[in-house]
């Protein structure tokens, strides 16, 4: 497997209004959830959830209802937002690798040997052989802060210059350690930074990526008690109350940069990782959600907010995808993205305009082979305009056909197209297997 190597960047004019043609670099804060289903907000029409916070910067923003990660796993989603390319590009495409033959392939027994400690840090290594948007933007001067969901090590890692988790695996580092506490205790880490940054009047880069509202399901119980009013399950209740307590920190986060005088010249956005449907019966997601091939696992609202550069409206009908979060942050502080990075700028209108097609790949939870992405590949995925075609990987799904949906009519694909519309679903396969095919 070829990593996309670490390149120069060239300051650009990108034909928007940018705060950096006049020298005066925006300030970057991005909020991405983890573990929420395309529809749990006030915004995107839920009958019980109360997302206030979202729903207001949803009206500020450039809102996408039809964004989409590429993959449904929180490791591989996390990497494609910090340097805007592929899981297949920057190579991590599951949450775990191998574990050694010599152990026996038992994670759990293995999870403390030094053999299985070596293989993690050769995975995280491949964050240090690819552009991230905190090493893009420490040459222009920008500081940034690191909370919550992190898998790749220590934050340097991943060119933050201040962050919380050290990824110390021997003392408990896998995916946030100490920066997991963001927004369940508060966010004075966060508020911290932000503070020392306007004072030293330096550009910053915030990436808040609280475990919220990801298991485990612990709302304070004011939410709670609101939510039991409105189900029969306290699973269903407890989750609920989780996508209310973590609207509510971005909530904070966003005032504080009101207070700090500084909202006006930051751009925000907003992703989450993957999708999540409670199951009503036990604390774990249902089918069709998180790491699956369906819209419960990769569509996720996307918002970009930039008052006086992006104009707020709801697009209902164009496609987004986290790869575009990168070129879009770039051209606001002047950058080009890399001749690599597949997505687009969102703020450019005829971009977003010219997009028909979206392209993702899910792979297994643990790795197979270190260096081909590949061999842990599960399915295929495709939306062109309005339908999306599903192909499972033949050397692994041996007992599922292809799936065609018309996703605009069937947004929880129920109706399974493939056998009624045959030159749809050759057409959108052989799209989909050609993109595949030039991974390389």
């Amino acid at each position: 497997m070829k990593l996309i190597p670490a390149v120069l960047f060239v300051l650009v004019f990108t034909g928007i209004a940018s705060a950096a043609d006049s020298g005066q670099r925006p300030n970057v804060v991005m909020l991405i959830s983890d573990d929420q289903a395309w529809g749990d907000y006030g915004f995107m029409g839920h009958p019980q959830i109360k997302t206030p916070a979202l729903d207001k910067f949803a009206a500020e923003s450039l809102t996408f209802t039809r964004g989409y990660v590429p993959d449904s796993l929180c490791r591989p989603s996390l990497a494609t937002m910090v340097t805007g390319l592929y899981p297949r590009q920057h190579g991590i495409v599951g949450n775990d690798p191998p574990v050694p033959a010599s152990l026996g392939h038992s994670k759990r027994l293995a999870r403390r040997d030094p053999l299985y400690t070596a293989v993690r840090e050769r995975y995280i290594d491949r964050i240090d052989h690819v552009p991230t948007l905190p090493k893009m933007l420490r040459d222009l001067g920008y500081v940034s802060h690191q909370s919550g969901k992190w898998w790749e090590g220590h934050y340097s890692r991943g060119g933050f210059t201040h962050g919380m988790t050290h990824g110390d695996r021997a003392t408990g580092g896998r995916h946030g350690d100490d920066g997991l506490v963001i927004g369940r205790k508060g966010l004075k880490p966060v508020f911290n930074f932000i503070d020392d940054a306007v004072d030293r009047k330096t550009p910053f880069m915030v990436w808040y990526a609280p475990f919220m509202p990801h298991t485990p399901h612990t709302p304070p119980q004011r939410l709670l008690d609101k939510y039991m009013k409105l189900t029969d399950s306290i699973h269903v209740a407890k989750y609920w109350a989780m996508c209310e307590w973590f609207d509510e920190t971005c909530g904070q986060l966003l005032d504080y940069l009101d207070q700090k005088g500084v909202a006006d010249n930051t751009i925000v956005v907003y992703v989450c990782d993957n999708g999540w449907i409670q199951s009503t019966d036990n604390a774990h997601y249902a089918p069709r959600s998180k790491r699956s091939q369906y819209d419960g696992g990769v569509r996720t609202p996307i918002m970009v907010r930039w008052p006086g550069h992006i104009t707020p409206r709801m697009d209902t009908t164009h496609l987004a995808s986290s790869l575009d979060l990168a070129p879009t942050i770039l051209a606001a502080c002047g950058l080009k993205p890399t001749a690599e990075m597949p997505g687009i700028n969102l703020a450019d209108d005829d971009a977003v305009a010219k997009r028909d097609t979206l392209c993702g790949a899910i792979y297994e939870h643990d790795i197979v082979a270190m260096d081909d992405p590949a061999a842990s590949l599960k399915y295929l995925w495709c939306i062109e305009g309005e339908y999306k075609l599903i192909l499972p990987n033949a050397k692994r799904i041996t007992d599922e056909s292809p799936e065609l949906f018309h996703i605009t009519a069937d947004p929880h694909e129920q109706k399974n197209l493939a056998a009624a519309d045959p030159q749809r679903l050759q057409a959108m396969t052989k799209k989909l297997q050609a993109w595949w095919a030039a991974r390389d």
